[in-house]
């Protein structure tokens, strides 16, 4: 029997599990919009990888001092 699991491969994703997103509307754990983390199985590999490059920037926005 195939599995269609199988068939995806590996998606790189920068989930950790702490799947909660906060007042900005970006998750606490990974830093994507709910709508990024929603579509990520359908991006294309170069999609996923520009929304991983800008995740540092957004994880700054979220934990920076004030």
């Amino acid at each position: 029997m195939n599995d269609p699991a199988r068939s995806l491969g590996a998606i790189e994703s920068p989930c950790i599990g702490t799947c909660t997103l906060g007042p900005e509307g970006l998750c606490l754990g990974c830093f994507r919009s709910a709508e990024e983390i929603g579509a990520w199985l359908s991006y294309a590999p170069a999609r996923r990888r520009a929304i991983m490059a800008e995740l540092p920037d957004r994880a700054g926005l979220l934990f920076e001092d004030d």
